[in-house]
């Protein structure tokens, strides 16, 4: 199936990005940057190759259940269908791991240090109504 041509019209990064706002609240995913966050791991040295071919085949598997739920990939179904597709993958070992990835570069990017692009404007603590530890990173790790 991933030859099709209806896989030809969505890249991994426009299905997690919704993927990202399906499985945390929008404006968190927006004001931690973690869209961005996301495209960093997939450039990052410190990534395995292993871990960014997790990523991007998970998004061509949950495409690929979408289209076999509703003939459409996944960034083109309602929130609804959306739902029902990331609820049937979390039956599958590869979709419930899958989706604990993607989950964990989300708070990643929403309760990590601002240094990093990420957590803007301290956001995330805020919302938790947290305080950050000292020192705080002078440098930047990644």
């Amino acid at each position: 199936m991933s030859n099709n041509e209806l896989f030809a019209s969505v890249t991994p990064m426009q299905t997690l990005a919704i993927v990202q706002e399906d499985l945390f609240p929008k404006e968190m995913i927006t004001s931690s940057n973690a869209y961005s966050y996301i495209s960093l791991v997939f450039k990052h040295s410190r990534v395995t190759e292993e871990d960014k071919h997790f990523l991007r085949n998970g998004t061509k598997w949950l495409n690929e259940e979408a289209v076999l739920k509703y003939k459409k990939v996944y960034t083109k179904l309602l929130a609804k269908e959306r739902q029902n597709v990331l609820e049937a993958i979390a039956q599958e070992s590869w979709g419930e791991s899958w989706i604990k990835t993607v989950l964990s570069y989300i708070l990643e990017a929403t309760l990590g240090d601002p240094i990093y692009g990420i957590n803007k404007n301290k956001s995330g603590w805020k919302w938790l109504n947290h305080t950050s530890g000292l020192p705080r990173p002078k440098e930047r790790y990644l």
